[in-house]
């Protein structure tokens, strides 16, 4: 399967490399491989995880604290957000 990052999922993990680095840049470095390692055991198994809060998504658990939100497709699939467990999710309209 191929891999996609949706530019929310990139913008994300600038955000959260920007605060964590602040204080530990390895640890920033550290958790942005664990974001690319996650992405590519979906890509192997994409429905290793549980099925997500929003309809037609599936979460995978990166870090206690952050979760890699994607989707499935017949040959892609596309990470959409990366989330911080704290942060509501879907976001209220």
């Amino acid at each position: 399967m191929k891999l996609e990052w949706r530019p929310e999922a990139f913008s994300d993990r600038d955000k959260i490399w920007d605060f964590i680095a602040q204080d530990n840049p390895q640890a920033a470095l550290d958790l942005d491989a664990l974001f690319e390692e996650k992405a590519d055991i979906i890509t192997a198994q994409p429905k290793l995880y549980k099925a997500g809060r929003m309809k037609g998504t599936r979460e995978a658990v990166v870090h206690p604290n952050y979760v890699l939100v994607y989707q499935v497709s017949a040959d892609t699939v596309t990470v959409l957000r990366v989330l911080h467990t704290s942060q509501t999710w879907p976001v209220a309209e």
